[in-house]
């Protein structure tokens, strides 16, 4: 008995038995001797031994059936097909729905087979790997990967991101406010009447070109940025970083002429200077090393080695020449080591240093008997003793700059100092400080 796949699901799919013209349920039964077109039976007719001009019935047959395992033994063949059409009709990931579809499998039991057989598979694994170094190799000549931001994040409206992204609705691939927004305006009071004397249809003619032309420029632009991936400001900003910051200027002196590049030429003038950069550097480095006397790779390794240490000994030489300055002064000395602990645990310093020039800083602030002392912990009050701010200024700021950081998800320092308008020097301390203690963080 040879075993084959099924026509389908649908009945009405399947070609009708020659014997009662019905529509074939499996198992049936095909001639091996007759056709094409395949002489197919029902199992009624064929155990009547029907007969039809010169098929006989004692000729050879196959039972034709999909009741048999593929790619698990407790999967039939034809389960895995209407595995496969459920997936189809109902999406990916839509289990229960394909459970309802099937009848004879759970959800459980769907979702698992389909990941394993026909997502996790080895050898469609491999298969999807060969044609993805296929399609890398057509683009081995491409000096930077080029992805277009199809799907760029979805912020709220007039929220940070929202203004980082030009206004830019992804929803509906379109812009709050267009390029040349009120184009359209042009338009509104012009109507094509019957009555119109040539050179009055004439003018309405060229207003509606005009109109034409304006659209094609906004349509320009908005293809540029989706060419060049500039819809999110941050993201692109932070390709630019990945640069030395000679390679940087040049990126933001040539961004301009994007445009007339292209996406793909404008990244290989861009990665070319960066090379050129690099060999540039590699050039001075190996001309340091001859003019030292190096003349191999293992000497140069060891003359880095000693360079570095030479540095760290005349940086160590510049702090003692600090400590020697502020060594006669007690509280002078007292604040530098707790600025140079600051520096070493990688928190920003609080403690003022004192200047060379003679000028002492502020005595801190005495909060004995000041409103809201009482709300602030003991580090809070350290801080309005350094920053001489009484306790009410602070824990309004406080509240000013947590409810901010909660409503864009994250605060800047150029934000912070627009929402409070005191000393600039005082909101940098207090906006570390509210990052350093976990009360807001940074955007």
């Amino acid at each position: 008995m040879e075993r084959l796949a099924s026509f389908g699901n649908d009945p009405f799919d399947k070609p009708p038995c020659r014997g009662c013209s019905s529509y074939l349920t499996e198992p049936y039964v095909k001639c091996a001797e007759c056709g094409p077109p395949p002489f197919l039976l029902c199992l009624q007719c064929f155990t009547r031994g029907f007969e039809y001009k010169k098929h006989q019935s004692d000729h050879t047959y196959e039972i034709m059936t999909s009741d048999f395992p593929v790619l698990d033994p407790n999967w039939t063949a034809q389960e895995e097909m209407s595995l496969l059409e459920a997936v189809m009709d109902c999406g990916f990931g839509n289990w229960q729905d394909v459970a309802n579809q099937m009848c004879t499998k759970s959800k459980e039991e769907c979702e698992k087979h389909y990941m394993k057989h026909f997502i996790n598979n080895p050898l469609f694994a491999s298969t999807l790997l060969n044609l993805k170094q296929a399609e890398e190799a057509q683009h081995n000549e491409t000096a930077i990967p080029f992805h277009s931001a199809d799907d760029p994040p979805r912020p709220t409206f007039d929220s940070l991101l929202s203004r980082d992204m030009a206004g830019y609705m992804p929803a509906r691939a379109d812009f709050v406010e267009e390029f040349d927004n009120y184009a359209e305006w042009d338009l509104r009071d012009i109507d094509f009447v019957e009555d119109d004397s040539d050179i009055l249809h004439a003018l309405k003619i060229a207003v509606v070109d005009i109109y034409h032309s304006r659209l094609k420029e906004r349509q320009r632009r908005k293809k540029i940025i989706r060419d060049h991936g500039l819809i999110n400001l941050r993201k692109f900003q932070i390709l630019e970083r990945r640069y030395p910051k000679e390679v940087q200027d040049l990126y933001e002196t040539m961004r301009r002429f994007a445009r007339i590049l292209g996406p793909v030429e404008h990244d290989k003038f861009i990665e070319s200077h960066a090379l050129e950069f690099e060999l540039r550097r590699e050039i001075k480095r190996l001309q340091e090393y001859r003019a030292a006397g190096i003349t191999n790779f293992c000497s140069a390794r060891t003359y880095d080695h000693l360079k570095k240490s030479r540095d760290e000994e005349r940086l160590k030489r510049t702090m003692l020449s600090e400590v020697l300055q502020y060594i006669q002064d007690s509280s002078a000395c007292q604040q530098w080591l707790s600025r140079q602990a600051d520096i070493d645990s990688g928190l920003t310093p609080t403690v003022p240093v004192p200047s060379t020039t003679g000028r002492r800083s502020a005595p801190p602030l005495n909060l004995t008997g000041l409103p809201g002392t009482e709300k602030l912990n003991e580090k809070e009050k350290e801080l309005c003793q350094m920053v001489r701010l009484v306790p009410g200024a602070y824990l309004e700021y406080k509240a000013a700059l947590v409810n901010e950081c909660n409503k864009q998800g994250g605060l800047r320092l150029a934000q912070a100092r627009a929402l409070i308008k005191i000393d600039v020097n005082k909101t940098r301390k207090i906006y570390d400080f509210l990052i350093r203690e976990g009360y807001i963080t940074k955007a």
